[in-house]
Protein backbone atom coordinates (compact mmCIF):
# COMPACT_ATOMS: atom_id res chain seq x y z
CA UNK A 1 0.00 0.00 0.00
CA UNK A 2 1.29 3.44 -0.97
CA UNK A 3 2.53 5.38 2.04
CA UNK A 4 0.43 8.34 0.86
CA UNK A 5 -2.70 6.26 0.17
CA UNK A 6 -5.97 7.72 1.49
CA UNK A 7 -6.21 5.01 4.15
CA UNK A 8 -2.69 5.57 5.50
CA UNK A 9 -3.14 9.34 5.38
CA UNK A 10 -6.40 9.03 7.29
CA UNK A 11 -4.72 6.83 9.91
CA UNK A 12 -1.85 9.30 10.33
CA UNK A 13 -4.23 12.20 10.83
CA UNK A 14 -6.28 10.11 13.25
CA UNK A 15 -3.21 9.16 15.27
CA UNK A 16 -2.21 12.75 16.02
CA UNK A 17 -5.80 13.86 16.59
CA UNK A 18 -6.40 11.08 19.12
CA UNK A 19 -3.02 11.65 20.77
CA UNK A 20 -3.98 15.29 21.27
CA UNK A 21 -7.37 14.41 22.72
CA UNK A 22 -6.01 11.66 24.99
CA UNK A 23 -3.40 14.01 26.46
CA UNK A 24 -6.18 16.43 27.36
CA UNK A 25 -8.43 13.75 28.84
CA UNK A 26 -7.28 10.82 30.99
CA UNK A 27 -5.71 10.76 33.56
CA UNK A 28 -5.01 14.52 33.33
CA UNK A 29 -8.58 15.83 33.14
CA UNK A 30 -10.05 14.17 36.28
CA UNK A 31 -6.93 15.10 38.25
CA UNK A 32 -7.15 18.68 36.94
CA UNK A 33 -10.82 18.86 37.99
CA UNK A 34 -9.81 17.53 41.40
CA UNK A 35 -7.10 20.21 41.59
CA UNK A 36 -9.78 22.84 40.88
CA UNK A 37 -11.76 21.58 43.88
CA UNK A 38 -14.35 19.39 42.16
CA UNK A 39 -16.10 16.54 44.00
CA UNK A 40 -17.07 13.16 42.51
CA UNK A 41 -20.22 14.39 40.74
CA UNK A 42 -18.40 17.41 39.33
CA UNK A 43 -15.44 15.31 38.17
CA UNK A 44 -17.79 12.95 36.35
CA UNK A 45 -19.55 15.89 34.75
CA UNK A 46 -16.25 17.44 33.61
CA UNK A 47 -15.17 14.20 31.94
CA UNK A 48 -18.58 13.56 30.40
CA UNK A 49 -19.49 17.06 29.17
CA UNK A 50 -17.29 16.93 26.04
CA UNK A 51 -19.05 13.76 25.01
CA UNK A 52 -22.42 15.46 25.46
CA UNK A 53 -21.33 17.64 22.54
CA UNK A 54 -21.23 14.53 20.39
CA UNK A 55 -24.81 13.69 21.31
CA UNK A 56 -25.95 16.90 19.62
CA UNK A 57 -23.49 17.12 16.73
CA UNK A 58 -22.42 13.64 15.56
CA UNK A 59 -25.64 12.79 13.72
CA UNK A 60 -25.86 16.16 11.90
CA UNK A 61 -22.12 16.01 11.10
CA UNK A 62 -22.43 12.54 9.59
CA UNK A 63 -25.50 13.51 7.58
CA UNK A 64 -23.81 16.74 6.43
CA UNK A 65 -20.86 14.73 5.10
CA UNK A 66 -23.28 12.73 2.94
CA UNK A 67 -24.26 16.03 1.31
CA UNK A 68 -21.16 18.26 1.14
CA UNK A 69 -18.40 15.64 1.23
CA UNK A 70 -16.36 13.83 3.87
CA UNK A 71 -13.08 15.72 3.73
CA UNK A 72 -14.57 19.19 4.12
CA UNK A 73 -16.53 18.02 7.14
CA UNK A 74 -13.48 16.28 8.64
CA UNK A 75 -11.37 19.43 8.38
CA UNK A 76 -13.88 21.32 10.53
CA UNK A 77 -13.31 18.81 13.35
CA UNK A 78 -9.54 18.89 12.91
CA UNK A 79 -9.45 22.67 13.34
CA UNK A 80 -11.04 22.16 16.77
CA UNK A 81 -8.44 19.48 17.62
CA UNK A 82 -5.70 21.98 16.75
CA UNK A 83 -7.03 25.08 18.53
CA UNK A 84 -8.90 24.06 21.68
CA UNK A 85 -6.06 22.52 23.77
CA UNK A 86 -4.51 25.99 24.07
CA UNK A 87 -7.76 27.30 25.59
CA UNK A 88 -7.05 25.18 28.71
CA UNK A 89 -4.20 27.59 29.49
CA UNK A 90 -6.85 30.19 30.38
CA UNK A 91 -8.56 28.01 32.99
CA UNK A 92 -8.47 29.17 36.58
CA UNK A 93 -11.75 27.70 37.87
CA UNK A 94 -14.09 24.74 37.33
CA UNK A 95 -16.80 26.69 35.44
CA UNK A 96 -14.46 27.64 32.60
CA UNK A 97 -13.20 24.06 32.44
CA UNK A 98 -16.74 22.88 31.71
CA UNK A 99 -17.24 25.44 28.91
CA UNK A 100 -13.94 24.55 27.24
CA UNK A 101 -14.58 20.81 27.56
CA UNK A 102 -17.96 21.20 25.84
CA UNK A 103 -16.43 23.10 22.91
CA UNK A 104 -13.48 20.69 22.69
CA UNK A 105 -16.01 17.89 22.22
CA UNK A 106 -16.79 19.29 18.74
CA UNK A 107 -13.48 17.82 17.59
CA UNK A 108 -14.49 14.18 17.95
CA UNK A 109 -18.17 14.95 17.31
CA UNK A 110 -17.42 16.08 13.77
CA UNK A 111 -14.30 14.08 12.93
CA UNK A 112 -15.28 10.71 14.43
CA UNK A 113 -18.36 9.61 12.43
CA UNK A 114 -17.14 11.19 9.19
CA UNK A 115 -13.78 9.40 9.24
CA UNK A 116 -15.57 6.09 9.88
CA UNK A 117 -17.89 6.80 6.94
CA UNK A 118 -14.86 7.38 4.70
CA UNK A 119 -13.52 3.93 5.60
CA UNK A 120 -16.95 2.31 5.12
CA UNK A 121 -17.19 3.93 1.67
CA UNK A 122 -14.29 1.92 0.28
CA UNK A 123 -14.24 -1.14 2.59
CA UNK A 124 -16.77 -3.20 0.60
CA UNK A 125 -17.41 -6.60 2.23
CA UNK A 126 -14.47 -6.14 4.62
CA UNK A 127 -16.04 -3.47 6.80
CA UNK A 128 -15.26 -5.29 10.05
CA UNK A 129 -11.56 -5.64 9.23
CA UNK A 130 -11.09 -2.19 7.69
CA UNK A 131 -12.99 -0.29 10.39
CA UNK A 132 -11.11 -2.24 13.05
CA UNK A 133 -7.70 -1.58 11.47
CA UNK A 134 -8.51 2.11 11.15
CA UNK A 135 -9.72 2.30 14.73
CA UNK A 136 -6.75 0.36 16.07
CA UNK A 137 -4.17 2.47 14.25
CA UNK A 138 -5.74 5.79 15.17
CA UNK A 139 -6.33 5.00 18.84
CA UNK A 140 -2.66 4.24 19.28
CA UNK A 141 -2.75 7.95 20.06
CA UNK A 142 -4.95 7.10 23.05
CA UNK A 143 -2.50 4.42 24.11
CA UNK A 144 0.40 6.87 24.09
CA UNK A 145 -1.50 9.91 25.32
CA UNK A 146 -2.77 8.54 28.64
CA UNK A 147 0.56 7.38 30.15
CA UNK A 148 2.47 10.32 28.64
CA UNK A 149 0.04 12.76 30.24
CA UNK A 150 0.40 10.95 33.56
CA UNK A 151 4.19 10.81 33.19
CA UNK A 152 4.45 14.56 32.56
CA UNK A 153 2.49 15.26 35.74
CA UNK A 154 4.41 12.67 37.78
CA UNK A 155 7.88 13.70 36.58
CA UNK A 156 7.33 17.46 36.98
CA UNK A 157 5.57 17.46 40.36
CA UNK A 158 7.04 16.66 43.74
CA UNK A 159 3.63 15.65 45.06
CA UNK A 160 0.33 17.09 43.93
CA UNK A 161 0.61 18.61 40.40
CA UNK A 162 0.49 22.41 40.11
CA UNK A 163 -1.33 24.54 37.54
CA UNK A 164 1.90 24.95 35.52
CA UNK A 165 2.28 21.18 35.18
CA UNK A 166 -1.28 20.76 33.93
CA UNK A 167 -0.70 23.58 31.44
CA UNK A 168 2.41 21.82 30.12
CA UNK A 169 0.32 18.77 29.24
CA UNK A 170 -2.21 20.92 27.38
CA UNK A 171 0.54 22.64 25.38
CA UNK A 172 1.79 19.21 24.24
CA UNK A 173 -1.82 18.31 23.40
CA UNK A 174 -2.12 21.45 21.25
CA UNK A 175 1.07 20.63 19.33
CA UNK A 176 -0.28 17.17 18.47
CA UNK A 177 -3.60 18.69 17.37
CA UNK A 178 -1.82 21.15 15.09
CA UNK A 179 0.14 18.26 13.55
CA UNK A 180 -3.08 16.41 12.67
CA UNK A 181 -4.53 19.49 10.97
CA UNK A 182 -1.37 20.26 8.98
CA UNK A 183 -1.09 16.67 7.73
CA UNK A 184 -4.77 16.68 6.75
CA UNK A 185 -4.42 19.94 4.84
CA UNK A 186 -1.54 18.45 2.84
CA UNK A 187 -2.80 14.92 2.23
CA UNK A 188 -6.60 14.86 2.45
CA UNK A 189 -7.81 17.87 0.46
CA UNK A 190 -7.65 16.34 -3.01
CA UNK A 191 -9.42 13.62 -4.92
CA UNK A 192 -12.90 13.66 -3.42
CA UNK A 193 -15.83 13.64 -5.78
CA UNK A 194 -18.68 15.73 -4.46
CA UNK A 195 -22.12 15.81 -6.07
CA UNK A 196 -22.65 19.18 -7.75
CA UNK A 197 -25.67 21.04 -9.04
CA UNK A 198 -27.98 20.44 -6.08
CA UNK A 199 -29.99 23.32 -4.74
CA UNK A 200 -30.03 24.21 -1.08
CA UNK A 201 -33.54 22.71 -0.83
CA UNK A 202 -32.46 19.44 -2.46
CA UNK A 203 -29.44 19.17 -0.19
CA UNK A 204 -31.59 19.83 2.87
CA UNK A 205 -34.12 17.19 1.77
CA UNK A 206 -31.32 14.65 1.29
CA UNK A 207 -29.96 15.55 4.73
CA UNK A 208 -33.36 14.95 6.41
CA UNK A 209 -34.27 11.82 4.42
CA UNK A 210 -30.99 10.15 5.35
CA UNK A 211 -31.55 10.84 9.03
CA UNK A 212 -35.16 9.59 8.88
CA UNK A 213 -34.25 6.38 7.08
CA UNK A 214 -31.43 5.47 9.45
CA UNK A 215 -33.06 6.26 12.79
CA UNK A 216 -36.27 4.40 11.87
CA UNK A 217 -34.37 1.07 11.80
CA UNK A 218 -34.46 -0.47 15.28
CA UNK A 219 -31.56 -2.78 14.42
CA UNK A 220 -29.32 0.26 13.98
CA UNK A 221 -30.49 1.77 17.24
CA UNK A 222 -30.17 -1.42 19.32
CA UNK A 223 -26.77 -2.34 17.86
CA UNK A 224 -25.53 1.20 18.48
CA UNK A 225 -26.92 0.97 22.00
CA UNK A 226 -24.74 -2.06 22.73
CA UNK A 227 -21.60 -0.06 22.07
CA UNK A 228 -23.19 2.90 23.85
CA UNK A 229 -23.61 0.85 27.03
CA UNK A 230 -20.14 -0.63 26.73
CA UNK A 231 -18.79 2.87 26.22
CA UNK A 232 -20.63 3.97 29.35
CA UNK A 233 -18.23 1.81 31.34
CA UNK A 234 -15.29 3.18 29.32
CA UNK A 235 -16.33 6.71 30.27
CA UNK A 236 -16.68 5.71 33.91
CA UNK A 237 -13.17 4.22 33.89
CA UNK A 238 -11.71 7.32 32.23
CA UNK A 239 -13.14 9.48 34.99
CA UNK A 240 -12.69 7.33 38.07
CA UNK A 241 -9.99 4.72 37.43
CA UNK A 242 -7.29 7.42 37.93
CA UNK A 243 -9.00 8.65 41.10
CA UNK A 244 -9.52 5.10 42.38
CA UNK A 245 -5.95 4.10 41.53
CA UNK A 246 -4.34 7.13 43.23
CA UNK A 247 -6.69 7.80 46.16
CA UNK A 248 -7.94 4.29 47.03
CA UNK A 249 -5.36 1.80 45.72
CA UNK A 250 -2.42 4.07 46.59
CA UNK A 251 -0.77 4.04 43.15
CA UNK A 252 1.00 7.03 41.55
CA UNK A 253 -0.18 9.08 38.57
CA UNK A 254 2.09 7.24 36.12
CA UNK A 255 0.72 3.85 37.20
CA UNK A 256 -2.80 5.23 36.83
CA UNK A 257 -1.98 6.23 33.25
CA UNK A 258 -0.48 2.79 32.58
CA UNK A 259 -3.68 1.07 33.69
CA UNK A 260 -5.62 3.05 31.11
CA UNK A 261 -2.88 2.59 28.51
CA UNK A 262 -2.74 -1.21 28.83
CA UNK A 263 -6.49 -1.44 28.32
CA UNK A 264 -6.21 0.62 25.13
CA UNK A 265 -3.16 -1.39 24.00
CA UNK A 266 -5.03 -4.69 24.30
CA UNK A 267 -7.97 -3.25 22.40
CA UNK A 268 -5.68 -2.05 19.59
CA UNK A 269 -4.01 -5.44 19.22
CA UNK A 270 -7.27 -7.37 19.32
CA UNK A 271 -9.58 -5.29 17.14
CA UNK A 272 -8.19 -6.14 13.67
CA UNK A 273 -8.30 -9.86 14.46
CA UNK A 274 -11.80 -9.60 15.88
CA UNK A 275 -12.91 -7.46 12.92
CA UNK A 276 -11.72 -10.07 10.44
CA UNK A 277 -13.39 -12.76 12.52
CA UNK A 278 -16.69 -10.87 12.47
CA UNK A 279 -16.44 -10.49 8.67
CA UNK A 280 -16.14 -14.25 8.37
CA UNK A 281 -18.33 -15.67 11.14
CA UNK A 282 -20.76 -12.93 12.10
CA UNK A 283 -20.99 -9.86 14.32
CA UNK A 284 -23.53 -10.88 16.98
CA UNK A 285 -21.54 -13.58 18.86
CA UNK A 286 -18.57 -11.24 19.29
CA UNK A 287 -20.72 -8.37 20.53
CA UNK A 288 -22.41 -10.66 23.07
CA UNK A 289 -19.13 -12.13 24.36
CA UNK A 290 -17.57 -8.68 24.58
CA UNK A 291 -20.39 -7.27 26.69
CA UNK A 292 -20.03 -10.13 29.18
CA UNK A 293 -16.23 -9.71 29.42
CA UNK A 294 -16.58 -5.97 30.00
CA UNK A 295 -19.23 -6.46 32.68
CA UNK A 296 -17.13 -8.99 34.63
CA UNK A 297 -13.85 -7.06 34.48
CA UNK A 298 -15.47 -3.68 35.22
CA UNK A 299 -17.29 -5.11 38.23
CA UNK A 300 -14.08 -6.65 39.60
CA UNK A 301 -12.07 -3.40 39.75
CA UNK A 302 -13.40 -2.16 43.15
CA UNK A 303 -12.38 -5.50 44.66
CA UNK A 304 -8.72 -4.94 43.75
CA UNK A 305 -5.89 -2.82 45.18
CA UNK A 306 -2.77 -4.45 43.71
CA UNK A 307 -1.38 -2.78 40.57
CA UNK A 308 -0.88 -6.06 38.71
CA UNK A 309 -4.36 -7.36 39.51
CA UNK A 310 -5.83 -4.05 38.38
CA UNK A 311 -3.78 -4.37 35.21
CA UNK A 312 -5.22 -7.87 34.64
CA UNK A 313 -8.74 -6.47 34.97
CA UNK A 314 -7.84 -3.71 32.50
CA UNK A 315 -6.53 -6.33 30.04
CA UNK A 316 -9.75 -8.36 30.20
CA UNK A 317 -11.77 -5.17 29.77
CA UNK A 318 -9.64 -4.29 26.73
CA UNK A 319 -10.43 -7.66 25.14
CA UNK A 320 -14.13 -7.16 25.81
CA UNK A 321 -14.06 -3.71 24.29
CA UNK A 322 -12.32 -5.08 21.18
CA UNK A 323 -15.01 -7.75 20.76
CA UNK A 324 -17.80 -5.16 20.88
CA UNK A 325 -16.24 -2.30 18.94
CA UNK A 326 -14.82 -4.49 16.14
CA UNK A 327 -18.31 -5.67 15.24
CA UNK A 328 -20.92 -3.08 16.21
CA UNK A 329 -19.96 -0.29 13.77
CA UNK A 330 -19.53 -2.87 11.00
CA UNK A 331 -22.96 -4.34 11.75
CA UNK A 332 -24.53 -0.88 11.53
CA UNK A 333 -22.79 -0.33 8.17
CA UNK A 334 -24.01 -3.76 6.98
CA UNK A 335 -27.60 -2.77 7.74
CA UNK A 336 -27.55 0.67 6.08
CA UNK A 337 -27.47 1.71 2.45
CA UNK A 338 -24.14 3.01 1.15
CA UNK A 339 -25.48 6.49 0.40
CA UNK A 340 -26.31 6.91 4.10
CA UNK A 341 -23.03 5.66 5.64
CA UNK A 342 -22.33 9.13 7.02
CA UNK A 343 -25.75 9.36 8.66
CA UNK A 344 -25.47 5.79 9.96
CA UNK A 345 -22.07 6.47 11.53
CA UNK A 346 -23.45 9.73 12.94
CA UNK A 347 -26.37 7.90 14.55
CA UNK A 348 -23.98 5.24 15.86
CA UNK A 349 -21.66 7.95 17.17
CA UNK A 350 -24.49 9.83 18.85
CA UNK A 351 -25.59 6.76 20.84
CA UNK A 352 -21.93 5.93 21.47
CA UNK A 353 -21.49 9.40 22.97
CA UNK A 354 -24.67 9.17 25.03
CA UNK A 355 -23.05 6.16 26.67
CA UNK A 356 -19.66 7.83 26.98
CA UNK A 357 -21.14 10.99 28.47
CA UNK A 358 -23.51 9.21 30.85
CA UNK A 359 -20.76 6.88 32.13
CA UNK A 360 -18.73 9.37 34.17
CA UNK A 361 -21.83 11.33 35.16
CA UNK A 362 -23.72 8.24 36.34
CA UNK A 363 -20.62 6.84 38.05
CA UNK A 364 -20.06 10.15 39.84
CA UNK A 365 -23.62 10.22 41.13
CA UNK A 366 -23.49 6.59 42.26
CA UNK A 367 -20.08 6.92 43.94
CA UNK A 368 -21.25 10.02 45.79
CA UNK A 369 -24.18 8.07 47.28
CA UNK A 370 -22.75 4.54 47.54
CA UNK A 371 -19.17 3.32 47.18
CA UNK A 372 -17.07 2.12 44.24
CA UNK A 373 -18.16 -1.50 44.66
CA UNK A 374 -21.93 -1.04 44.40
CA UNK A 375 -21.59 1.71 41.82
CA UNK A 376 -19.50 -0.43 39.46
CA UNK A 377 -21.73 -3.48 40.02
CA UNK A 378 -24.87 -1.55 39.10
CA UNK A 379 -23.27 -0.43 35.83
CA UNK A 380 -22.02 -3.95 35.09
CA UNK A 381 -25.53 -5.29 35.53
CA UNK A 382 -26.77 -2.86 32.86
CA UNK A 383 -24.40 -4.46 30.33
CA UNK A 384 -25.57 -7.97 31.20
CA UNK A 385 -29.26 -7.05 30.89
CA UNK A 386 -28.71 -5.55 27.43
CA UNK A 387 -27.49 -8.84 25.93
CA UNK A 388 -30.86 -10.64 25.63
CA UNK A 389 -32.49 -7.50 24.22
CA UNK A 390 -29.85 -7.42 21.49
CA UNK A 391 -30.07 -11.15 20.79
CA UNK A 392 -33.84 -11.11 20.37
CA UNK A 393 -34.28 -7.92 18.36
CA UNK A 394 -31.35 -7.74 15.96
CA UNK A 395 -31.79 -10.20 13.12
CA UNK A 396 -29.41 -9.94 10.20
CA UNK A 397 -28.60 -11.88 7.08
CA UNK A 398 -25.72 -14.34 7.41
CA UNK A 399 -22.32 -12.80 7.02
CA UNK A 400 -20.44 -13.73 3.91
CA UNK A 401 -17.51 -16.01 4.59
CA UNK A 402 -15.19 -14.70 1.96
Amino acid sequence: MNLLSPFNALCTVGFFARLSYALARSPVLPLFALYLGAGPEAIGFAVGISTVTGIFFKLPAGALSDVIGRRKTMLIGLVVFAVMPFAYLLIKDYSLLIIIRFIHGLATAVYGPVSMAVVADFAGKNKGAMLSWFSSVTIIGNLIGAPVGGLILYSMSAGSPSLAEFQTVYIVSGIAGMASLLIALKLLTHGEKVEKGKSLKESYEKFLSGIKEVISDKRVLITSNMEGLQNMTVGALEAFLPIYAVKVAGLNEFQAGLLWGIQVFVTILSKPIMGKTSDRYGRKPLITAGMILCAISFGSIPLLRDFYLLMLAAIVFGFGEAFVTSSSAALVADICKEKHFGTAMGTFGTIFDIGHASGPILAGLLIAHFDYLYSFWIMSLMLILAVPVFAINVKTAKQQTT
